[in-house]
Parts: C-alpha cells; structure tokens; sequence
C-alpha cells in the first residue's frame, strides 16, 4: 500500500465520477430518503441530487458516450450495443455486424469518430474503472482489465452468477478507492455494475439491488473519509450518476425470430455472419432494435427510398403488441414517428435547433414546437413519458450506422427471447421515462440545474481547468 501525504497547496483539483450503471432516478432518490444511504444522503445534502435525462439509447456503451466524449453517441458513431456497418468500412468480417457483447468490445474506441477527444486524453492522468470506452487511458490505468479479469467477468455473465457481479463490485470499489487515494489522478470514472445486472436478474425493485446500491454508498464514504484526512476534499468534486434505468419485463418479443418466421433471411447476433441476409436486426438493451433492411446499399438510403417495398414490414411491426415507437429516419434531418392508435409525428434537426410537428396524430403525447434549442425542447418535453425525447430521436436518426428502422419496446416487453444466460425479469434501451431518467448527485451546489447527462463532461473539465473542445455539447453546471 501507498502511504498517503498531503496535497500541496498548488494541486489541482480532483474529479470523481461514479457510474452506479442502471439506477433509476426514482429508486436512488428513494433509497436515500430510506436511510440505507448516508454517505450519499450526505452529498445529496451539502451538494444536490438532481434527475437529468440519459440518451437514446438508453443502454450502457452508447449512453458512456455523454460522460466521456461529451457528445449524443448517435454523432460520435455509436448508435446501439449493436449495429450493422453499410460502409463496410468499419466492420469488415462476413456479416458487417459489430457487437460490443464479448470480444468485440475492445474495438469500440475505434469505431468512435475520431476527431471527438475523449476526457481521458484531454485530463491527465485519468484512471477508469469497468469503462466501456477506453481511448486514451493507459492499460496501467484501467482498473479491471487484463486476461484474468475478463474470464472472471465471463464466467459470471454466462453462469448468470448474479452474487458474483457484487463481488466484483467490491472488488473495483476497493481498488479504485485506493487509487483515488494513493495517486490522486485529475479525473476518475468507475462503473459499478451491480444494480443493471441484478436488477436484469431479479427485478429493479429487488434486495440484490439495494445490496448493490450500499456498495455505490461505501465507496464514496470511502473516498471522501481519504479526501478528508489528507485535504483534498475542498478541491475535490464527487459524482454519482446513471448511465440509464430499467423497467419490468413480462414478455419477450424475439425481433430476430418474428423476421424468419416471414421466410426472411436474418442476419442477428450471436449468428451474424452471413452474406446473404435480407434484414439485419441489432437489439440493445433489450428494449430497442435498428432493423436494417437492403443491406447490400453502402449508404443509409432514408425511408423515402424504402417505403414502397418495405411499408408492409413497418406496418407489421407497428401492429406488434411489443412496439411502442417507431422510428423511419429520413433525408434532411427528419424522422418519422409512429405509434399505434397514436398517429405519426416529424422530428428535424437543423443544427442546434429541434422541431416537432403532428402529422396524423401525436405519438409523443407532447405539444407541436418549431425552432426550438436544446434546452427548450427539453423543457417541452420532460414531463411526457419520452423525456427528452424529440432531441434524442434526432440525434439518432442523423447517426449514418442507425437503422432503417428503428424500434422503442412497450412497456413490459423487450426484444431478444433467445441467447441470454438469464431471462431477464427487467431491462432497459428504450425512449421511455424509467429508462431515461437517471440520477445526478453532486457534491457541491450547481451554478445552473443540470438536464442531460451529457452535462457532466464539460462541468468537469470546467472543474479541472480544461478548455471545452468545440464538438462538445451539454452545459457547464460548475
């Protein structure tokens, strides 16, 4: 162990941010007020605990993209867990397909444009813990990483060991707390991933979860206890947030499946390697699916180009008890949204500006507005069921790696039957408001209300000192 000394009066500040991956904002915020919590009632208390909206999809990989890059992940290439690469650019084995379940996972820093810094490389030096997205951060800063690790990670995935994902827990708690400590990196990221993977075993409301959630509440108490002793709280700024929530499974709707049964050839992970193929379909979550139709054209053509031959498909899906929303992206910065009983709606984007117009009804259950910002239509928007939802559907349409159509699960329901080492009693990956909202506890008060997680990133390097690239988006909230 490191002996620990004093912070000199010239160093710089810390920020510590802690992933508690898949805690709804309704259940942290309950857990608190409960008393299990104190460390975290403590923060709440002296700094803020605000609900701010997670992104589209609302699954974890996609939605780090907000904390690390400060972007929408549909705009740095990240358009789900899983995708079909058109370009063939990206993805060059038979199939095109990209997963970033198992070994694929190591190629998402590649995947993501380029041009984007992550914090890692704008803040040194950076350790992160469990994170997804990884450019930038030396492999001797990547906490629970390496050969050993990885196969403890996969056999507790696919025993479906869910004890096992505290233990992990713990054991990144420990390590990162140590760290934190011993070598007080300028930022640090930790996921603790307890709460997703029990409450996809178990239901978000069950005791594994709350067990989960003290684990969130030890590691801060320890991590502050440190800062304390040797006088680095004052300059220490201490984060815990969501990637996104989750709601009750009864029923799963295999997408993949409902396309064979209509004598489609179906390219569909695990089996995702054919060449012949009629339709892709990339489920993330499990509540939403790009489904990707023509897939010999190297460029999304846009519903337009497709209606005609494929309007029947869309229609079929739409008919489904297991659809909520779907979406047609189209030329121009324009989308399509439909919903059973509900009618369709136009999403567009011209640059920062967001329009949403009624068409033959109002699937987003939401007022028709024109011209409006960022923070405008998230206002207009965030007390409907689809928080945030007009200037995430936009973002994600514009992704040139997202489906010809893209699916948002009812509730109740997802859309992967097959291949998972547990049925899942919950999940998450949709537009609807327990998967979006997510919570944000600061450890000290915020100069303005933070609405999007994609908030964080600027904050922190406003907090670390660090000029704010140009493709960043969100608002500073230090």
């Amino acid at each position: 162990m490191v002996a620990s000394a004093g912070s000199p009066p010239d160093d710089p500040a810390q920020v510590v941010i802690l992933i508690a991956d898949g805690a709804r904002a309704d259940t942290f915020a309950a857990a608190i007020e409960g008393g299990r919590l104190p460390a975290l009632a403590a923060l709440r208390d002296e700094g803020g605990l605000h609900t701010v909206t997670s992104t589209f999809p609302s699954v974890t990989g996609p939605a780090y993209a907000p904390f690390l890059l400060g972007r929408f992940p549909g705009d740095v290439g990240l358009p789900g867990l899983r995708w079909f690469d058109r370009s063939r650019q990206a993805v060059r084995k038979p199939g095109h397909a990209r997963s970033y379940v198992g070994a694929e996972m190591g190629l998402i820093d590649s995947d993501l444009d380029r041009s984007s810094p992550t914090i890692f490389e704008l803040a040194t030096p950076s350790i992160g813990a469990l994170s997804v997205i990884r450019r930038g951060l030396s492999r001797k800063n990547r906490v629970g990483s390496g050969a050993a690790f990885i196969a403890r990670t996969g056999l507790t995935h696919f025993r479906g060991n869910v004890r096992g994902w505290l233990a992990i827990d713990r054991m990144i708690s420990e390590e990162v707390s140590e760290r934190v400590r011993a070598e007080r990196p300028r930022f640090t990221f930790a996921a603790l991933t307890g709460i997703d993977k029990t409450s996809h075993s178990e239901g978000h409301e069950s005791a594994l979860v709350a067990e989960a959630l003290t684990i969130v509440d030890e590691t801060v108490a320890r991590i502050r206890a440190d800062a304390e002793r040797d006088g680095r709280w004052e300059k220490m700024h201490l984060w815990v947030t969501s990637d996104h929530g989750h709601s009750p499974v009864h029923a799963h709707e295999d997408v993949a499946r409902l396309m064979e049964s209509s004598n489609r050839k179906v390219l569909a992970h695990p089996w995702a390697l054919s060449a012949k193929a009629d339709v892709a379909v990339m489920v993330s979550g499990n509540a939403m699916a790009h489904v990707y139709v023509e897939l010999e054209r190297r460029t999304k053509p846009g519903w337009s180009a497709l209606v005609s031959k494929w309007h029947d498909l869309m229609m079929d899906l739409e008919s489904r008890d297991s659809v909520d929303v779907i979406l047609l992206p189209r030329a121009n910065g324009e989308c399509e949204v439909r919903a059973r009983r509900r009618g369709s709606a136009i999403v567009k984007r011209d640059g920062d500006r967001y329009t949403y117009s009624h068409r033959s009804g109002n699937p987003l259950g939401v007022e028709e507005f024109t011209n409006a910002s960022a923070e405008e239509a998230h206002a207009r928007t965030y007390e409907s069921d689809y928080p945030d939802g007009v200037v995430q559907i936009a973002h994600l349409a514009d992704c040139e790696r997202s489906g010809d159509i893209i699916l948002s699960a009812a509730r109740n329901w997802d859309f992967r039957a097959r291949y998972e080492p547990i049925p899942h009693a919950s999940s998450h990956g949709a537009l609807h408001r327990e998967h979006m909202c997510v919570p944000l506890l600061v450890s000290r008060p915020a100069s303005r209300t933070p609405l999007r997680t994609i908030d964080t990133m600027p904050s922190a390097l406003t907090a670390l000192g660090v000029t704010i690239p140009s493709q960043v988006k969100g608002i500073n909230f230090v």
